[in-house]
């Protein structure tokens, strides 16, 4: 298998000079995700579920974030409402200026398609096509020309090493690699913020690290924001520049990692080597 490359992963979207914003990527010291005294509550049986329960979180552009906790924490309850898979009880979730709970459920088709890219644990990737119909899928929505999106999906899969998988289908790979092509495929349409889902749950050791790579390399090459669904502290702590921990519904704290800030102080590099 090719090795991965994910530098320069998104140089085929722009021309030189195309300012770096237009890629979807946005300049640090922003606020990529702001959550006001979100809930999320819901009726099971006689019970009150509270899944959400009132968390307020602020998230910079360009921020590699993990969310922590235990079953039913609220973590991936979290992560559904910033994808806008669901709305709100009350509170509010804003993403780049955008407040999710007053979009039309097309606009929220919309924002899912052009905003955020999403990775699953399960890889959800359709067992009768192969891997590069897979990637090619986001674009037909977003009606991008037929002629480029062949092209634009090899060289995605190509970016994440997985050049002589183009004709395969799903359940002709391993986990690792159908993992590597569900990233190809959330990163095809340029999205402004990367949603992670227990994305190692799946994988051995040696591969969830190589898929941990990947996501690192894409947010500080290409200063996109990670939010990352985990229940592995170790993963957090030597990725993450965040580490927001969860318990019944609730923020109980919020951590700096160790190692050094992924938003840096200096001027970002768009990946055909020009300063912006």
């Amino acid at each position: 298998m090719a090795s991965p490359q994910p530098l320069g992963y998104l140089r085929h979207f722009t021309s030189p000079g195309e300012p770096f914003d237009s890629m979807g990527i946005s300049a640090p010291n922003l606020l990529a995700v702001s959550t006001e005294n979100v809930c999320r509550h819901y009726q099971m049986g006689e019970a009150l579920v509270r899944a959400v329960d009132g968390i307020s979180i602020d998230i910079r552009a360009g921020e590699f974030v993990a969310l922590l906790g235990a079953s039913g924490s609220g973590k991936s309850s979290l992560l559904n409402l910033v994808a806008g898979l669901d709305r709100p009880t009350s509170g509010a979730v804003i993403v780049h200026g955008t407040d999710l709970a007053a979009l039309s459920r097309e606009q929220a088709a919309k924002y899912r398609l052009h905003t955020v890219g999403m990775v699953f644990q399960s890889f959800n990737l359709i067992p009768s096509m192969s891997l590069l119909e897979n990637v090619e899928l986001p674009m037909r929505f977003a009606e991008v020309d037929r002629r480029d999106r062949s092209t634009l999906a090899r060289e995605s899969l190509e970016r994440v090493g997985l050049r002589g998988r183009l004709s395969h289908r799903p359940m002709e790979l391993s986990g690792g690699e159908q993992q590597r092509a569900s990233l190809a495929r959330a990163l095809i349409n340029r999205p402004k913020l990367l949603l992670a889902d227990e994305p190692t749950g799946n994988l051995d050791s040696r591969t969830g690290t190589e898929i941990m790579e990947l996501l690192h390399s894409f947010n500080q090459s290409l200063g996109m924001t990670v939010l990352m669904v985990t229940h592995e502290q170790a993963l957090a702590e030597k990725y993450a520049g965040r580490m927001l921990h969860l318990a019944d519904g609730k923020l109980v704290d919020d951590v700096p990692t160790d190692h050094v800030s992924n938003i840096s102080s200096e001027p970002v590099r768009a990946p055909w080597g020009e300063t912006q």
